[in-house]
């Protein structure tokens, strides 16, 4: 991989999506099959997005009995996550950190983590 001119952006991308596509055409010159994956990272990344808005500040639901279960949508998040997460992997960019393995994904999931949980990130 080298680096490259931003490609145009997939059609249908939201604010998540664009700006992770933007970020790594931005940098490095992906193969087809590669740009396939990364898109599929990127619409994963809109649906997260999608999904925290709907699920709001709610960690909790009430079952089909009434009963009070996990909001159905974390696990779901988490899924999600955890695709992007594989799909980026699967593209194995440089690590931009200078030796520290850290993923922006892992970034992303800590900073949500402290904030839903009211701790500083």
């Amino acid at each position: 991989m080298t680096r490259k001119k931003t490609l145009g952006v997939p059609t249908g991308l939201n604010d998540a999506g664009e700006a992770l596509w933007a970020k790594v055409t931005g940098k490095y010159t992906l193969r087809a099959d590669e740009l396939v994956t990364l898109e599929a990272a990127c619409r994963a990344a809109d649906r997260v997005v999608a999904m925290e808005e709907e699920r709001g500040n709610a960690v909790t639901s009430f079952g089909s009995t009434g009963q009070l279960v996990v909001h159905p949508l974390i696990a779901e998040i988490r899924a999600h996550e955890a695709q992007i997460s594989s799909l980026l992997a699967k593209l194995k960019l440089p690590d931009e950190q200078g030796g520290e393995q850290v993923s922006q994904q892992r970034q992303a999931a800590q900073s949500r983590w402290a904030s839903a949980h009211g701790a500083t990130a």
